[in-house]
């Protein structure tokens, strides 16, 4: 069994992050914690950055607590939730762990929502967090 996680550093992220360290503690699991960048090429430089210190924030966390992972900053170019759903399927991921966070109608239409593409293409199950601290929640 292998555990997927969509992390960027976000409060719901975290939460995410916390559930698939107990699960995979639990059942002696790997986890797999990934991060999808998209953007312009100053952005994508930016969000690289940042990536990959929200990585590293991520892999302490599990491995100090005896879990172990992989890291992967994804830059297939395709939206987050595509990005996730297709490591899930080439990684054979038994369940995807996903952040959710309050989007308003026009969000959710402009901008799409990762977790909803996520819940609907998956290759597997899929478990959804909101985080206490979202102050959209």
């Amino acid at each position: 069994m292998k555990i997927l996680i969509g992390y960027d550093g976000s409060e719901t992220a975290k939460a995410g992050l916390e559930l698939a360290l107990q699960a995979a503690k639990k059942f002696k699991v790997e986890v797999h914690v990934v991060t999808s960048l998209v953007g312009s090429s100053l952005q994508f430089m930016k969000s690289k950055a940042q990536g990959e210190q929200d990585l590293a924030f991520a892999r302490r966390a599990l491995e100090e607590e005896g879990v172990a992972c992989r890291t992967r900053l994804v830059t297939y170019g395709q939206s987050a939730g595509e990005s996730l759903v297709e490591y899930a399927a080439e990684n054979d991921i038994s369940v995807i762990f996903v952040g959710v966070t309050k989007k308003s109608r026009v969000d959710k239409f402009l901008l799409g929502s990762t977790a909803q593409y996520v819940i609907l293409q998956a290759p597997c199950p899929v478990l959804t967090v909101k985080s206490a601290l979202d102050p959209q929640g």
